[in-house]
């Protein structure tokens, strides 16, 4: 029972204190006046009456009424109903004559009102929560007032304090007399019912009313009416889901709304949906204004406030902000609502929309069924049946993770919360994890956890109907129905009799006419009300005591959580099979079947991934420990170890699944005997693990284990107590910890003080006995077998863990946790190394707390304080004695390392470390794409001299016996950096390195813990030294044969050199190198040119011809030389690739006498000591009449004076291709400004340059024979027609296709044509920008000249139709396509393009008189490609598996750009190849012009000349354009310590890559394969040979490098040249060769360069895991004759093999063990000619002799035969050659290949390109039932000078055949002879060679349409047989 209020009060306006506009409230009269003893006064009252503020009005307002809530500081809630009506007063100011401050706005002549009115508010303060009854009562008072009825006030309001009821149902009640009209009420209503008492009653304040007060049945659900309902009315089902869970997890909430009610109802409708969780933060559903400062509170709140404060919320940064009036709810953005799981978050909208809008579902129904929606009573108590059933999912199962810890004085309880989340498979779930962590569920553990309690409806959902739950989930129908039902018990609970709702009540008739109060609300007379308030206290001490009989009883738990997750389908699906694998292993180990454990084990790793096999673990390891102690053998303790380190390194540090748990019991049982008598534990090799510095691990598995004590301390009472019920024993093991503490619960009342006592003390001494038992434990598992090494402590810190721990206080004993010992401890950790200290400090941190919140005794916890720190000091001296066993302990057999084999010349800087190779980002090798796992790997990482090798096996035993290889050369890495690695083996973390090398190839490895950490640090710095040498000598290709130990560091030479040393050192070096020369100087003399049989001996004059003008600072060659060094000269002359100058017809060595005067270019020495340019060649073409002087002038303009050159000369229309770099930026302006053209005062010098310049550039023009000077000064616009003439058809065929290149290549913008001013080139500037048609002379001077610029566009201008015509090669168009006007007849092309980097060209105007154009074009800085090459190595080669769906291979390999650069360098080239083609000289001037300028250069040789796709021509090509002219391979490469911060770019890379996707389109166009571009692709990144190193010609003289690769041959097994290398490997084997070569003649190929045309180079994405990279040959080939020298040993031994072999694409080379065909049979052919003893024969031979035999087959056909290449396959149908047709100007990348195509669809024997009917059967091939007509041996003569061979021939008529095989059981079929084919069968005679012995007739021949096959019978009969059977098929034929 309790009071109905508490309090009455009546709060007015303070006239006294108004100070300023505010004016205060006072309370001018309360009831009673002494405080309640139970409850004292709630003070600030005045405030919440006008939350507004107190003012006065002119005007009388309307009542009000509503209910503050107030919290005391016991958290108790105060409901303060305030009824407020309006008083008139005089107005203050007119009687104290001051300006009115209220109406202050109004004008000065407005009369003040006399009457102002202020606010009286009558309060009641009651701990009910009856709003309407509160209305109703105050409303009574008042209507007293207003009315005047004749009923003292005073009795009214002392009725009122004084009316006692029940709280809730379930109390029988005598009742105070007072309440007269009780009793004949109830029994006019329902006669005969005494329980209505329970929750009805009815009261009466004396004034002739009486209202019915309904108290819930059960007072623990919240009353709601309809305000839940209201509020998801007011703001919709997402928005008010989104508040509750920002409610449960913990955020601040905030509601706006202009009416007080609503606030109210609003935040009583938020807590009704959170039950049965309680809010225990800052609840105020109406704050008033002055207090708004409480909204900046750090902790959450939920807050109601008047949206005329509104503005003052606006800075709230972390409020959610729900608006009641607009419907929306504000979340700020720093604000993370984690929202429910799902699918529960659906689920719960999809019902709550049902019940607020049923007719949703209907709505599409054609006949709507009418839908009576609900009141709105009955949807709130729907809703909240919602909420219900939602947090019965939640929570289900929640009573089995409850710890019990003490049963008395009173039940303490915890939650074990991974176990609880762990067993829902929510770990991860952000809301429930916040939730669990919370107070309200900390309030839910308290109050629901004891076991013996009243219950409610939550507790009968979780209990009884979770089943229920779980089955309807699908069907929203059947939750409905549930729902309907818990609606219905809320509603009852609340309404227990709804018939009775009746007032009668007298209302003043406010609306109608209010009589106005004359009078202000009466004082009361405060004796009266105290009279009637002691008297009521009387009578309640002379009633009898009422006795509440609580139905308390044993809550029930619901049904385990285990089940319903194993039915959720969460386990693993085929865990059947891996728990047996589990089981089986650990039978093995403890069955010391080793071998056995050892196969299983990787599988037993992989299986512990999944949770069942780790609890199947624990159990099956829990069977083997016998009274606590498990001892084993070394290698068993290893592998249980092992398999315990997985099985924990899965588990999270929550140990949601208890697995670390159910090891703890483990890991002190497991142990192993060391020398000594000492014993080592398994807990000491499994301490890496976090879960073992999680407080609250150890909290959780604290108290689980009190438990299970304190339940069989209970259990073994009863059985000693009663043991007569011995049938019932059975059951009791089964009673749960929390069923026995119910049943104890219930005893205890009964029990005498000392049994009460005993118990206590028992439990007590219970749990202190477990705290010393973990503080053993955990000293166990927290201090290290090394205590110098500490890495868990230190890196977990673990100062912080206190703030995380996951068991809730909910014992008052706790509160002294505050005290507890060293709390503030956690700072030290992390910088103290002592290991006991910071254990010590972790246990006492335990202790304390668990000690605490368990109630035990204080003098036991500082016994505990002192006991700890001894337990650790005694455990760390034994850790010390198995330490210093254990180190002794011979090692675990590690696998042998394995050796790799060196190169010839390279040494061991590192000898082998062991470590660990990690599986990268390719999945190949791990084994997820199916196949073996071959990494991870356990072997040796090798630093050599040249390379990095890593060799061992896999771990895996499975494929223990495969070799794993990995390695690169050491300079080509390009990142390495350290990472820490988990071994899934060994579970260790290890430290660990990632080297990534630019051969595309990626190393991750662990180093082993046998590996010294100073000692990787040594290998890092060994590896810097040899990465980046001091200098270009320190690397391997110079220090090849030396010691590795002695590489010498050179001082860097100074730069500028003078002149003179520089003489003296070429010469110095060129005789030290002639000096070797010796040996092999014939083979070397430079070639003849022209009718000069050698160098002639007039060596010392004039040899190589001089310009007239000769430059006196510069000497001769002839003169630094002396006769004795000659040979030194034709080095030069050799080296300069004259011979290819001297190919091209570009320039002779003659004298100046002889040499002819009208060759149009000549070789220049101008440049033979390196003066004008460093980083040119020696010799240079130059035109014949610019002599050296102005050379040396003009190459001033260029940067790094690399003036332009001719580098090669097209043979047919004999325009040349000139390189050079870009102009300087003075320059610019020069070069095309007009001679008369006024400048900005120019110096006289420049003007000069610049027209030595145009001078130079006219004297190339000049040299074409297409130009001819009849034609007069060519001008743009008159040109004439006449140079067309001078081209062929094939020219015409192909000029169309130039402009759409033009405009590809310039980028596709519509842009508007447009000529460009001086000084700027127009940004619009079309392809070609002409000047317009008749133009007068004066124009035609005027600087408005041509301009290309690769920025073309899609569509031609309308309105100057000419534009850009002239590069596409079109007439104008023509409306009437009549002819075009006279003057564009032939738009002429220009003599030469300049194709230039737009950025330099900027800001130039040319002169229309000249014939040159330039074409500016946009190309990429080295930067971009060297981020574009980085991003290219991580998609080709990634450093761990990426699953993100943006992050796959084609992703990555987009966004590096690559194919993007590929595109632009091949499409630039493919533009300079047809512009040569059609006649035009083409200079191709970019950046420094030794980049992208020799990319371009070199793909437009390679593209338009034949030679250069040879092997030598390939060879003289890259040794011209980027050796001679100065590519700087150095300091791209960064091959030294001076250019390593310039990182590595792959120019030369990317020009083979190039080369790469051009022999993709065209494969019979190249001699060399592409194994060819792989190798120079590795090597020229290796440092392997000298040939890529240095920057220039002028610095390998310099170093004495240049002429010694010819020369010294002392180790004939180290080569300094590549080329020399690859000349001797081709020569022994095809592997450089390409058997497609088949060219046609002076073809010029034109590549597609779209990206789509484009192809991955898969030697960025192969490797070859059994051999490493195959580049270095001679590696290859020994590794290849020890296996055959295995396999034939095995052999012997082993019965008959299968022929089959397993291949596996990342770890088998695929070429070696799947050879071609001809490569396949050109090893046959050597392999029999050794076998038969005859000297072998070259393969080049062979295959050159088969060649010219199939030629002349091939002509015998009479078809004609469209290629003369042997094929090897037939699918050469999707491969372009040349003949394809292009598709002109239609953009799309694709050729039609008529003749090819048909041709080739028809081949099916790949030997020769004709059809056959063998094709037609194919299909129906059968092995050993085919039709055999005749069969037998036969001797077959092979092909020319092959002996004569038994074969066992088959003729088969069905095929219409002859086929035969090696021997009689062969299934392969060695040859077919076509019987179509065959033209006659005639007896033949023994030929030389025949089987001896045999008759003459046996012999006869075959004769087909390509040869006579010779074959010889074993006799003249079975011959006869032969030729018949044969014979007999022809004819059937």
């Amino acid at each position: 029972m309790t009071r109905l209020a508490d309090y009455f009060v009546v709060v007015g306006y303070d006239l006294d204190k108004r100070g300023g506009s505010e004016g205060q409230g006072r309370i001018v009269q309360r009831f009673p006046e002494k405080d309640w003893e139970d409850n004292p006064f709630p003070q600030g009252l005045e405030l919440f009456c006008q939350p507004s503020g107190w003012q006065l009005v002119p005007e009388r307002k309307p009542s009000s009424f509503f209910v503050a809530v107030l919290t005391d500081i016991n958290s108790e809630r105060h409901y303060c109903a305030c009824f407020t009506f309006w008083e008139s007063v005089d107005n203050p100011q007119l009687q104290k004559g001051e300006p009115n401050e209220v109406d202050e706005d109004d004008s000065p002549d407005v009369l003040q009102p006399a009457q102002l009115y202020a606010p009286k508010s009558l309060v009641l303060v009651s701990r009910l929560d009856h709003t309407e009854v509160f209305r109703n009562c105050l409303s009574l008072i008042y209507t007293v007032h207003v009315d005047g009825l004749n009923v003292p006030m005073e009795t009214v309001i002392g009725n009122l304090l004084t009316c006692i009821i029940p709280i809730a149902g379930g109390s029988q009640i005598n009742e105070p007399p007072l309440c007269s009209l009780t009793d004949c009420l109830l029994g006019c209503f329902q006669p005969g019912q005494d329980d209505i008492e329970e929750s009805l009653r009815t009261i009466t304040l004396g004034a002739g009313d009486r209202q019915v007060i309904q108290t819930p049945i059960n007072d623990s659900l919240p009353i709601s009416g309809c305000s839940v309902a209201q509020l998801f009315r007011q703001l919709g089902i997402v928005n008010v889901l989104c508040l509750f869970c920002a409610a449960l997890t913990e955020h601040k909430i905030l509601f706006l709304s202009s009416s007080y009610q609503r606030l109210t109802d609003a935040c009583r409708a938020l807590l009704a949906i959170m039950f049965p969780l309680k809010y225990s933060f800052t609840y105020v559903p109406i704050l008033p204004g002055k207090l708004l400062e409480v909204l900046s509170t750090p902790t959450p709140f939920i807050i109601g406030v008047n949206s005329h404060f509104r503005s003052e919320t606006q800075e709230l940064l972390d409020v959610i902000i729900a608006d009641l009036d607009g419907g929306t709810v504000t979340i700020p953005e720093c604000v993370h609502i984690s929202l429910l799981p799902e699918p529960l978050q659906h689920h719960t909208q999809t019902i709550i929309s049902m019940v607020l809008d049923p007719e949703l579902e209907v709505a599409d129904h054609a006949f709507p069924p009418a839908v009576q929606p609900a009141t709105l009573k009955i949807q709130d108590k729907e809703i909240r049946a919602v909420f219900l059933w939602l947090f019965a999912q939640l929570f289900q199962g929640y009573r089995w993770c409850l710890h019990i810890i003490r049963i008395h004085p009173e039940p303490v309880i915890r939650f074990h919360k991974a176990a609880f989340l762990g067993q829902r498979a929510l770990a991860e779930d952000d809301f429930l994890m916040k939730v669990l962590d919370g107070m309200a569920f900390a309030g839910f553990v308290s109050e629901r956890g004891p076991p013996y309690r009243t219950t409610d409806l939550f507790d009968d959902l979780i209990a009884n109907q979770v089943e229920r739950i779980r089955q309807d989930v699908g069907n929203p129908q059947k939750v409905m129905k549930h729902i309907k039902e818990l609606a219905e018990q809320l509603f009852k609970n609340e309404n227990p009799y709804p018939a009775v709702a009746m007032h009668r009540m007298q209302r003043t008739a406010e609306n109608a006419k209010p009589r106005v109060p004359q009078a202000s609300f009466p004082h009361l007379d405060e004796v009266a009300v105290q009279l009637f308030i002691d008297h009521a206290a009387a009578k309640l001490k002379t009633a009898p005591p009422v006795v509440k009989s609580e139905l308390k009883g044993m809550v029930p738990s619901g049904p385990p959580l285990g089940d319903i997750v194993d039915r959720n389908g969460n386990v693993l699906a085929n865990s059947a099979r891996r728990l047996e694998v589990v089981r089986n292993c650990i039978t093995y180990i403890f069955d010391n079947k080793m071998l056995e454990a050892k196969k299983l084990m990787p599988a037993v790793l992989r299986a512990l991934k999944g949770r069942a096999a780790r609890v199947c673990l624990t159990q099956e390891l829990n069977q083997h420990v016998l009274q606590n102690r498990a001892v084993l053998d070394d290698q068993q303790f290893d592998y249980i170890i092992r398999m315990m380190n997985c099985t924990l390194q899965d588990c999270s540090h929550m140990d949601e699944h208890g697995i670390a748990a159910a090891l703890l019991p483990l890991v002190t049982a497991f142990c192993r005997k060391l020398g000594g008598g000492i014993t080592q534990f398994s807990y000491s090799c499994v301490q890496e693990h976090m879960v073992w510095t999680n407080m609250q691990f150890w909290e959780a598995m604290f108290y689980s284990d009190v438990q299970k004590h304190i339940r069989t301390l209970y259990l073994e009472n009863e059985e000693d107590g009663d043991t007569s019920t011995n049938e019932s024993e059975g059951g009791q093991k089964q009673l749960s910890a929390l069923d026995l503490a119910s049943e104890q619960s219930r005893l205890w009342p009964t029990l005498s003080k000392e049994q009460q006592q005993e118990r206590v003390q028992k439990e007590e001494s219970t749990v202190f006995s477990q705290a010393i038992h973990y503080a053993n434990r955990m000293s166990y598992l927290l201090l290290p077998l090394d205590t110098n090494k500490n890495r868990l402590l230190r890196n977990t810190g673990l100062g912080d863990v206190e703030s995380v721990s996951n068991s809730y206080v909910t014992n008052s004993i706790a509160g002294s946790m505050a005290e507890s010992y060293d709390t503030e401890s956690g700072f030290e950790d992390a910088e103290s190394s002592d290991v006991a200290n910071s254990v010590v400090r972790f246990i006492n941190r335990f202790v304390d707390k668990v000690c605490n919140e368990s109630g035990v005794t204080n003098e036991h916890l500082k016994a505990l304080h002192t006991m700890i720190p001894d337990i650790v000091q005694m455990h760390i001296e034994t850790l010390e004695a198995v330490h210093r066993e254990s180190k002794r302990l011979p090692p675990i057999q590690k696998p042998k390392l394995l050796r790799p084999t060196l190169l010839p010349g390279e040494e061991f800087v590192m000898d082998g470390m062991r470590v660990h190779l990690i599986a990268d980002g390719r999945e190949e090798a791990t084994g997820s794409m199916g196949g073996p796992p071959l990494l991870p790997a356990e072997g040796a990482i090798f630093l050599t001299s040249y390379r990095l090798i890593f060799k061992g096996t896999p771990t895996d035993p499975l494929v223990g016996e495969q070799v794993v290889t990995r390695s690169f050369p050491i300079a080509s890495l390009t990142k390495e950096k350290r990472i820490s690695v988990t071994l899934p083996m060994d579970q260790f973390i290890q430290e660990g390195l990632q080297l990534r090398s630019c051969t595309f190839q990626l190393m991750k490895i662990a180093f082993d813990e046998e590996v010294a950490s100073d000692l990787a640090e040594v290998f890092r710095k060994h590896m810097h030294k040899l990465r980046y040498p001091q200098h270009v000598q320190g690397t391997f290709a110079f220090t090849v044969g030396q010691s590795a130990k002695l590489v010498v560091e050179h001082k860097t030479k100074d730069k500028n050199q003078s002149l003179r040393t520089l003489s003296k050192n070429l010469v110095k070096t060129a005789k030290r190198t002639i000096g070797r020369q010796h040996v092999t100087r014939k083979k070397y003399t430079p070639p003849t040119w022209e009718n000069r049989s050698s160098l002639q001996s007039e060596m010392d004059e004039d040899e190589i011809s001089v310009c007239e003008e000769l430059d006196q600072s510069s000497l001769t060659l002839s003169s630094t030389i002396r006769s004795s060094d000659r040979q030194t000269m034709s080095n030069v002359v050799e080296r300069a690739c004259c011979r290819d100058y001297q190919r091209l017809g570009l320039g002779t060595l003659s004298n100046s006498l002889t040499r002819s005067k009208n060759e149009p270019f000549r070789i220049s020495t101008v440049n033979r000591m390196y003066t004008v340019c460093r980083s040119y060649p020696g010799l240079l073409i130059v035109p014949q009449s610019i002599p050296d002087s102005t050379i040396q002038r003009i190459s001033r303009c260029y940067r790094q004076n690399r003036f332009p050159v001719v580098c090669w000369r097209n043979s047919r229309t004999k325009a040349v291709l000139l390189r050079s770099a870009g102009l300087h930026a003075k320059g610019v302006v020069g070069f095309f400004k007009s001679p008369n053209a006024p400048t900005a005062g120019p110096s006289q010098a420049d003007s000069s340059t610049s027209l030595e310049q145009e001078k130079y550039l006219q004297a190339i023009i000049s040299s074409m024979p297409s130009y001819s000077e009849a034609s007069g000064r060519n001008t743009l616009s008159g040109f004439t027609s006449t140079h067309m003439s001078t081209s062929d058809s094939s020219d015409k065929l192909r000029q169309p296709k130039i402009g759409a290149l033009m405009k590809q290549v310039m980028g596709a913008k519509e842009d508007v044509p447009g000529t460009f001013s001086r000084g700027a080139l127009g940004q619009r500037a079309k392809v070609i920008s002409l000047s317009q048609p008749r133009v007068s002379v004066k124009a035609r001077n005027s600087p408005r000249g041509k301009w290309g610029s690769i920025r073309g566009s899609g569509r031609l201008s309308t309105y100057n139709p000419d534009v850009g015509n002239r590069l596409a090669g079109k007439e104008s168009p023509q409306a009437n396509g009549g002819p075009a006007e006279p003057c564009f007849l032939r738009q002429q092309k220009a003599y030469l393009y300049i194709i230039g980097d737009k950025s330099q060209l900027k800001g130039g105007k040319q002169d229309s008189f000249q014939q040159w154009e330039v074409v500016p074009i946009e190309v990429f800085d080295m930067r971009q490609l060297k981020n574009s090459f980085k991003k290219l190595m991580k998609a080709c080669v990634p450093s761990s598996t990426n699953n993100e769906p943006n992050m796959t291979f084609h992703r990555c390999l987009e966004e590096s750009e690559w194919m993007n650069l590929l595109h632009r360098v091949l499409q630039v080239s493919v533009l300079v190849v047809e512009l040569l083609d059609t006649g035009s000289s083409v200079m191709v001037s970019l950046e420094d012009g030794w980049d992208v300028t020799t990319q371009v250069v070199s793909l437009v040789q390679l593209l338009s000349d034949p030679y250069y796709r040879t092997i030598d021509g390939f060879r003289l090509l890259v040794e011209k354009e980027w050796l001679s002219f100065g590519h700087r391979f150095s300091h791209r490469g960064a091959q030294t310590l001076a250019s390593q911060s310039s990182g590595f770019t792959p120019v030369f890379l990317q020009f083979l890559d190039c080369v790469h996707q051009i022999h993709l389109q065209f494969p019979m166009e190249f001699e060399f394969s592409q194994y060819y571009l792989k190798f120079l692709a590795y090597h020229y990144v290796s440092n392997r040979f000298r040939t890529f190193l240095l920057d220039s010609d002028y610095e390998r003289i310099e170093l004495g490098v240049l002429y010694e690769e010819k020369g010294e041959r002392r180790n004939p097994q180290i080569c300094k040249s590549v080329w020399d290398y690859i000349d001797r490997l081709n020569k022994k084997t095809p592997i450089f060769y390409n058997y497609m070569f088949s060219p046609e003649e002076e073809e010029i190929l034109k590549p597609y360069s779209f990206i789509s045309n484009l192809k991955v180079w898969d030697f960025y994405t192969e490797e070859t895991l059994s051999e490493g990279p195959s580049f270095d040959w001679e590696l290859v080939r020994g590794r290849q004759e020890k296996l055959t020298e295995e396999a034939g040993d095995r052999q012997d031994t082993t019965a008959s093999k299968s022929q089959r072999k397993i291949v596996w694409p990342c770890y088998d080379s695929l070429n070696k063990v799947v050879p071609d065909a001809i490569t396949k049979l050109l090893q046959d052919v050597q392999y029999l000619e050794s076998e038969l003893g005859q000297p072998t024969e070259k393969w080049k031979d062979t295959w050159d002799k088969i060649k010219t035999a199939q030629r002349v087959e091939s002509r015998l056909e009479s078809r004609h035969s469209f290629s003369s290449s042997l094929l090897m396959s037939s699918n050469l149908s999707h491969q372009r050659r040349s003949q394809g047709v292009y598709l002109q100007e239609s953009g799309v990348g694709s050729s039609l290949n008529l003749a090819l195509d048909c041709e080739v669809s028809a081949t099916s024997t790949p030997a020769a390109g004709r059809t056959s009917t063998s094709t037609l059967y194919s299909q129906f091939q059968s092995t050993e039932s085919e039709n055999r007509s005749f069969e037998g041996i036969l001797y077959k003569r092979g092909a020319l000078l092959k002996p004569w061979k038994p074969r066992w021939f088959v003729l088969d008529k069905t095929k219409h055949q002859l086929r035969y095989y090696e021997s009689r059981k062969d299934k392969e079929c060695k040859g077919v002879i076509e019987l179509a084919d065959v033209e006659s069968v005639i007896l033949g005679t023994p030929a030389m060679g025949a089987p001896k012995n045999i008759d003459d007739k046996a012999f006869f021949d075959l004769k087909t349409t390509k040869r006579v096959y010779n074959f010889c019978a074993q006799d003249s009969t079975n011959a006869q047989l032969w030729m018949d059977s044969i014979q007999s098929c022809l004819s059937d034929a």
